[in-house]
């Protein structure tokens, strides 16, 4: 049986210190992962969201939460739609 994988999740303080210490300590991305413990690629992506943002580019937190949350209302009533598009289809056919 597989075991799901489970990942670590960080607070978004921790990812703007680990960031600061690349953009404004002069450390580089490799050496402030190892000190901190988490991967290279983790810290770019990091440093890459936190770019985008401060250049307006990126979604901020709440946007990403709110356009999630769309999504999934979204899926929700196209489900709705074609549950009810079949329930009318269905009793057109009985009223015959």
């Amino acid at each position: 049986m597989s075991e799901k994988r489970t990942y670590k999740s960080y607070p978004k303080e921790f990812k703007e210190e680990a960031v600061a210490l690349v953009l404004e300590q002069g450390y580089s991305v490799p050496e402030a992962a190892k000190s901190l413990g988490i991967g290279t690629n983790m810290l770019y992506r990091w440093k890459q969201q936190i770019e985008e943002q401060a250049s307006g580019k990126g979604l901020s937190e709440d946007e990403r939460d709110e356009l999630k949350r769309l999504r999934k209302e979204v899926k929700n009533l196209r489900m709705e739609k074609e549950i009810l598009k079949k329930a009318s289809a269905f009793f057109a056919k009985e009223m015959k």
